[in-house]
């Protein structure tokens, strides 16, 4: 049964850009917050990992801007992955008006490193099987 990290969020003030629409920064953040969900419900928060010796990483970050937000308004996010190995993973976002309009699609390629040595390391077959509920091709 695939899964899907999903939540909302409250648009604010300082989020606002000077055409009175959300700024791109915010979907960069949104971004973040659902990687840290992800992360937390494989069970590997960013605190735990880093105790471990290991960190994610982006690589690569894409968006896709369709209808603006608004102060006032409410996003609803989706996170899920459309591609995972043992070394690196793409995460898909979706980002809804509160009428459940598409107002963005993002995509972010990531990976994990050693922090000792700043390299990029393999997923052990235990860590990839803990993402694979989030997999989900995309249509």
């Amino acid at each position: 049964m695939e899964r899907k990290i999903q939540f909302q969020e409250s648009i604010y003030t300082y989020q606002i850009d000077f055409n009175r629409h959300v700024s791109n920064i915010a979907y960069i953040q949104w971004m973040e917050i659902g990687r840290l969900k992800l992360l937390e419900a494989v069970g590997m928060p960013v605190h735990k990992i880093d105790q471990k010796g290991f960190a994610p990483v982006l690589i690569e970050t894409q968006i896709r801007y369709k209808r603006p937000l608004f102060l006032g308004d409410t996003v609803d996010i989706k996170v899920w992955l459309s591609e995972i190995t043992r070394l690196h993973a793409w995460m898909e976002f979706s980002f809804h008006t509160p009428a459940g309009k598409l107002a963005a699609r993002g995509r972010q390629r990531g990976l994990f490193i050693d922090l000792q040595n700043h390299r990029p390391m393999r997923l052990n077959e235990e860590q990839l099987s803990a993402f694979l509920p989030f997999v989900k091709q995309d249509t």
